[in-house]
This record gives C-alpha cells, structure tokens and sequence, in this order.
C-alpha cells in the first residue's frame, strides 16, 4: 500500500481508529456516509474541514483494508 498521508493513528483520538489528519472524524464514518449514499460534496459541505483529499485517501485506506489477509503464525 503507498503512504496514505491523511490517515492517522492516535490512541488518545476516537479510541485509537484510523482518522483524517487526526480529526475526530474516522475512516469509517466517511466509509458509512458514502455507503448510505452521500456525495463527496455532501460530506465536504456538512464538515467543512475536510478536504476532498482526505475522501479519497479514506476510500483508498479502506479498500486496502478489505484486501488485507491476516495470516495465523505458523506453531514451532
């Protein structure tokens, strides 16, 4: 996965979970609000301190999530 910029992690923040730039707003709000069918402007324009950059990065973190494998280690 390239380096996502935007996405941040910080346990004193929303608990830990993945946000844009810190902000008190997660990967996956913007990924439920897309789903339920909000716009890219919507969103830019109900939260007026996101920029469209970090929607695309949140897609893009989330994708990558959705294709990770989490392996079990192998026992000795």
């Amino acid at each position: 996965m390239k380096n996502l910029k935007r996405i941040t992690f910080d346990t004193n923040v929303m608990g830990g979970k993945p946000t844009i730039r810190g902000l008190r707003v997660t990967v996956g709000m913007i990924i439920g609000l897309m789903a339920s069918g909000h716009s890219t402007e919507e969103i830019l324009k109900a939260y007026p301190y996101l920029e469209k950059e970090d929607i695309r990065e949140a897609l893009t973190y989330a994708a990558w999530r959705v294709e990770e494998i989490e392996l079990p280690l192998a026992s000795a």
